[in-house]
């Protein structure tokens, strides 16, 4: 992959998935790229698509139609191992509900990703990037002991250490209230600007698209509008 290729490349991408009421089109023929630090929102109505595409641009669902590329890798072709090993290495993922392990402490939810990777340094720099959200004094606290900010302070430390490419995030302030949810988001940027990574993320908050370079608009699983920024302004 050169400095010139996109982070991510999708080409005619489908995604279908079965239900209880029989097989469920949720996302029709998507064609789009996003570039080395891009930082792109994915808006839309509910049910619009935006979370199944932010999750096959991660390679948590595998596109049933199409082409998914990310950091050069041909999605669609790696198997559920291989995935997970390229999702540890070169992407960070930020859930509206945290996703922490309840029986390790912040320190440990950050460090634990970092240690199977194989990296020695792994709580030295867990510490820092808790130290980095303002956590370092809760470091030995569980998840039922933090509050819903601070966990997903401890969910961002854990999505950046690795240093990734790309980072996606999924409605990072849904669960919190406004001021939380202003300081995650402030947390967001910002760690992506130290990192240099790309950032994709899915939002109902017209603020919080408008500080992307670029936003996308889905509806009924169709790409409805792409504009960047600069153009909208």
């Amino acid at each position: 992959m050169t400095e010139t290729d996109p982070v991510l490349s999708l080409n005619d991408a489908a995604l279908s998935l079965d239900g209880n009421a029989g097989r469920v089109d949720i996302l029709h023929g998507i064609t789009l790229s996003v570039q080395r630090g891009e930082t792109l929102g994915l808006v839309g109505p509910s049910g619009s698509g935006k979370s199944s595409l932010l999750m096959l641009m991660g390679g948590l669902e595998r596109a049933t139609g199409g082409q998914v590329h990310a950091l050069g890798r041909d999605l669609c072709a790696m198997d559920e191992d291989a995935l997970a090993r390229f999702r540890r290495d070169s992407m960070g993922v930020v859930f509206q509900n945290f996703h922490l392990i309840p029986t390790m402490t912040a320190l440990e939810n950050v460090a634990t990703p970092l240690e199977l990777a194989g990296h020695a340094d792994a709580f030295d720099r867990a510490a820092a990037e808790l130290e980095t959200v303002g956590l370092n004094h809760r470091a030995d606290h569980y998840p039922a002991q933090l509050s819903g900010g601070e966990q997903q302070r401890v969910a961002l430390a854990r999505a950046s250490a690795p240093r990734p490419a790309l980072l996606l995030a999924d409605e990072p302030t849904g669960n919190l209230d406004e001021t939380n949810g202003a300081a995650i988001i402030d947390l967001l940027f910002g760690l992506r600007d130290r990192h240099g990574a790309t950032l994709v993320l899915v939002t109902h908050s017209h603020s919080l698209a408008a500080r992307c370079d670029r936003v996308i608009r889905l509806r009924d699983g169709r790409l409805a509008s792409d504009t960047t920024q600069e153009a909208a302004e």
